[in-house]
């Protein structure tokens, strides 16, 4: 220490610096807090209760808080998505984006640059977009230069829009976040002006190619449908460029919608950005991409500053890997099957289940699928596969293990083995392409497999379909079996079978049928409760086909159907992403595909038993009858009645609570007995729908058996058939009114004249007493009423009374997948077709991308896009506005480009459907003449 010097303390650099990093446990208290006020010293952390302030194993040296980014554990709220951005700002999965509506930027670069120097979420932000900065090419690019960004802008050309001043577009590039960035386009004109600027940043998720962002200014007197043809063709062909690329699309857009043209873009700002408006917005393609946060106004601006933080988690960070169990099929397997069941002696089954003159067919089918099922367990193979959410579909297993060596010859630090390696595994990538190029395009080598040419476009557009995982609750499996089961303790009703009188035929299989039927089996069909998977079934049929053809003709002669047949698995599956109930789960049934093979030569007989006038309201599962049809009929006849004076049209579309779980076989039977159907028949299908063992299954868990009586199984071949049957009695009882019936999809049709509703009325009470008698249940909450009343002297309707409670009458609703509306225009459908044909245009892109030739283009245009284009087509079409058909061709024409072919417009399209729609109805006279009951 020097004293000459007048101070109270005087250090030198070298004694601060001891200070620093040592221990200051020695130092007087008062010299600590005079180094702390000075600066010189970091203060120490107070921290609530007692803490200790030296670690017991780190020598004597203080606790020292470490930056969030060396911090394993996280502590507090520090895991949001500003934390994540402040701990890695020029690096983030999406880039952090700056809004505003500058009203002159020449005049607000000071205040932009006070703000960098101040803030840093400023100046660490990755895009910066400004609209309305009234610049020309008066200004050059070194005036509006800000330090660390790239510019790139869109001033406005009087000779363009007819206009010198206002308007402009800018984007500023981070150049810490990325140097590769290139002007891809300008447009300027008197409706919309928008910069497309094309980045390759430092880091970028692997699911995404490029960066692509639009800055756009349109204004307020802009015509909204031109403005967003002009952007939708700009922005439409750079996804038909990069389909895997990231689209931000951000600026002041007034009052135009872009998700009208782009539907599958979603928009991110959600609060006003000037006065009580939201004209500032941010699109991108990836839902929940940003969290928008409002900012103040840039110096006297009158639109309020949009700061948008990246929420978006990449794909390898969001998915765990996936262990599965799977069975392989190795080379042989399925001969040494087939000479397996070729030696088998299947009578010694029967002889075992025979006592005295009757055999035991439970006995008899039990043992003959359980020794299938483990045949095919001797032959298969069960492993266990790790899948990844962003693992490449070439990546073997000879690419991970040169992978491997590779890292450890870099560990090693020798050079000469780490070259060998690196050529090893670029050898090894290149072959693997191409081993996984060539097995996909194998796919499209027959076109009349439509299977593998599915699976070609799965595995080329990377299509998953996700569902939401079911809650892994021990006890909800046998929560869910008692839920499906509620409608067994109503039943009150016992099932008996009737003796047939000595004239009745029994219904007798040949083996070549069941042979047929077998041949006709899925292969990739889930296997049942029975684990027999339909690959054995098709690929032995000729082997199975005897046993199955003895078990199948002793169950029909003696009106049992064996326990193990008709045992259901169910495996539920959540109605929507969050489940708050129950009845928020979709009960799927698992039935033995032997079961569906045995329903169906069954079921191709009742047909052939009933009569061909049964029910014509009834347009499912019939020949020659869709949902066009029943639409087309509805129409029909509510616009015929509407032509009168003083009409109008009341529709009452009902909605059945669990439709199927509700039969009552004995009262199904009955109904068959008067169709006709021969009494061993009536009492084969009793014994189907009875003593049904049902248990639910969800992951490992499965919960206990419950046997039904009650309902006929969901996903059984003889549900849907057996529902119509049920059904085909519930026909109107006045003139004035009809029921239309599409499976449980029921709609009462009532013709309304001079204000009479009596009989509407009337008619709705006695289908809710015959709901009643039936045992089905009635969801009010879920039944709808729509009224198409054109006349100009409305009058207030009263509502329909379904047991005490009120139908809720409504503007729109979705009938047989289509959008009706009560002034039965077409708007609302074709906003919803349009949408979903968009999304389809994405695969289509992918597609064209892997250079599949245009003849599969074309047929995945039909198949998936002009399929939801034509969708009852003949039934809505004619009556569209203009602008739905200039909106519909859109899609063909953007497709046309994809594709480089031409495509049939969507007027022709129409046309051909309507003339093979008349050829129909003129071959059919039920159509035309509607069935009076």
């Amino acid at each position: 220490m020097d004293t000459r010097v007048s101070c109270v303390h005087v250090y030198d650099h070298q004694t601060l610096l001891q200070y620093r990093h040592h221990a200051t446990n020695n130092l007087h208290d008062d010299l600590i807090n005079n180094l702390c006020d000075l600066g010189l010293l970091r203060p120490r952390p107070q921290r609530p209760g007692p803490q200790p302030s030296v670690l017991p194993d780190a020598g004597g040296r203080e606790r020292r808080p470490r930056k969030r980014c060396s911090r394993k554990r996280k502590r507090g709220k520090r895991a949001g998505v500003r934390a994540r951005l402040n701990a890695n700002p020029s690096r983030p999965a999406i880039p952090s984006i700056f809004l505003s509506n500058v009203c002159s930027l020449d005049n607000k670069l000071d205040y932009i640059r006070l703000q960098q120097t101040t803030r840093r979420e400023f100046r660490d932000c990755c895009v910066f977009v400004f609209t309305e900065t009234w610049l020309s090419d008066r200004v050059p690019d070194a005036a509006i230069q800000l330090d660390g960004l790239t510019v790139f802008r869109a001033d406005r050309n009087a000779a363009l829009c007819g206009k010198t001043r206002g308007g402009g577009v800018c984007v500023y590039i981070n150049t810490e976040w990325c140097k590769n960035s290139v002007l891809v386009s300008c447009y300027c004109s008197s409706i919309v002006e928008f910069v497309t600027v094309r980045c390759r940043p430092f880091y970028l998720p692997r699911e995404f190619t490029t960066v692509y962002i639009v800055g756009v200014y349109i204004p307020p007197s802009a015509n909204a449908k031109e403005a967003l043809s002009e952007l939708y063709g700009a922005i439409s062909d750079l996804q038909n460029a990069h389909p895997d690329g990231l689209f931000i699309i951000a600026g002041d857009f007034n009052h135009v919608n872009l998700k009208t043209v782009l539907p599958k873009l979603h928009q991110h700002v959600d609060f006003a950005t000037r006065g009580a408006n939201t004209l500032d917005l941010v699109y991108t393609n990836i839902p929940g991409a940003y969290r928008a946060e409002p900012r103040p106004h840039l110096g006297y601006s009158d639109h309020c500053s949009v700061m948008l933080i990246p929420a978006y988690r990449p794909l390898i960070r969001r998915s765990k890997p996936v262990l599965k169990q799977v069975k392989t099929w190795p080379e042989g397997a399925t001969s040494a099957l087939q000479d397996c069941f070729e030696c088998t002696d299947w009578d010694m089954f029967r002889e075992a289940a025979t006592y005295g003159d009757s055999i035991n067919l439970e006995e008899y089918t039990s043992s003959v699928t359980c020794y299938i099922s483990k045949c095919v367990e001797d032959v298969t193979i069960s492993k266990t596969i790790t899948t990844r959410s962003n693992q490449k579909p070439w990546m073997t297993a000879n690419v991970r293990a040169l992978l491997k060596q590779r890292d450890s010859a870099f560990r090693s630090g020798d050079k000469a083995a780490l070259k060998t390696a690196r050529a090893k595994l670029s050898r090894a990538i290149r072959e693997a392409k191409r081993a996984h190029a060539k097995k996909i395009h194998d796919h499209f080598q027959d076109s009349g497999d439509t299977r593998r040419m599915w699976q070609g476009i799965q595995a080329i557009t990377n299509y998953k379909t996700t569902s939401p995982a079911c809650d892994r609750d021990a006890s909800l499996p046998d929560a869910l079996n008692d839920f499906y089961a509620r409608f067994e303790v109503q039943n009150n009703v016992v099932a008996r079978k009737t003796i047939p009188p000595p004239t009745d035929q029994v219904l007798c299989l040949t083996t070549a049928e069941v042979r047929k039927t077998l041949c006709r089996v899925n292969p990739r069909k889930s296997a049942g409760p029975d684990n027999i998977p339909g690959r054995v079934l098709r690929e032995c049929a000729e082997q199975l086909a005897d046993v199955f053809t003895d078990i199948f003709n002793i169950s029909l002669s003696s009106n049992i159907v064996p326990t193990c047949l008709k045992t259901t698995t169910i495996v539920p599956v959540p109605k929507k992403s969050t489940v708050s109930c129950l009845n928020d789960y979709r009960p799927v049934a698992l039935t033995p595909i032997v079961m569906k093979c045995f329903e169906r030569l069954v079921m191709r007989h009742i047909k052939t038993q009933l009569p061909p006038s049964l029910d014509p309201m009834q347009f499912a599962y019939r020949p020659n009858r869709s949902t066009d049809d029943a639409i087309s009929t509805t129409l029909h006849l509510a616009l015929t009645h509407l032509d009168n004076k003083d009409s109008y049209v009341r529709m009452l579309f009902i909605d059945f609570s669990s439709a199927f779980n509700t039969i009552i076989p004995q009262h199904l039977i009955e109904k068959l007995n008067l169709l006709g159907l021969n009494t061993s028949l009536c009492n084969w299908i009793l014994d189907f729908l009875t003593g049904r063992p049902q248990a639910v299954r969800i992951g490992n868990s499965i919960s206990s058996t419950t046997t039904l009586s009650t309902g006929a199984p969901q996903g059984c071949v003889l549900s849907p058939l057996l529902f119509t049957l049920l059904t085909h009695d519930c026909a109107p009882m006045h003139s004035s009114n009809h029921i239309i019936k599409f499976a449980d999809d029921t709609t009462v049709v009532g013709l309304i004249s001079r204000n009479d509703e009596s009989a509407y009325r009337e008619e709705v009470q006695r289908l809710t007493a015959w709901c009643g008698a039936n045992n089905l249940s009635l969801n009010v909450d879920k039944t709808k009423e729509m009224v198409v009343d054109f006349r100009r002297a409305q009058s207030d309707l009263s509502p329909v009374i379904i047991d005490g409670s009120s139908v809720e009458i409504v503007k729109s609703t979705k009938f047989l997948g289509v959008h009706l509306a009560d002034n039965l225009t077409w708007s609302l459908n074709t906003s919803s077709i349009t949408k979903k044909a968009y999304q389809r245009l994405y695969f289509l892109r992918r597609l064209r991308k892997a250079h599949l030739p245009p003849p599969i283009l074309s047929m995945f245009y039909r198949g998936t896009i002009e399929s939801i284009l034509s969708s009852c087509i003949t039934a809505w079409f004619g009556n569209c506005t203009v602008s739905d058909r200039k909106t519909l061709q859109r899609i063909v024409r953007t497709a046309e480009k994809i594709i480089g072919v031409s495509l049939p417009s969507i007027m022709d399209i129409y046309t051909t459907r309507c003339i093979r729609k008349a050829h129909s109805i003129v071959d059919d006279h039920r159509i035309a003449r509607p069935y009076r009951g």
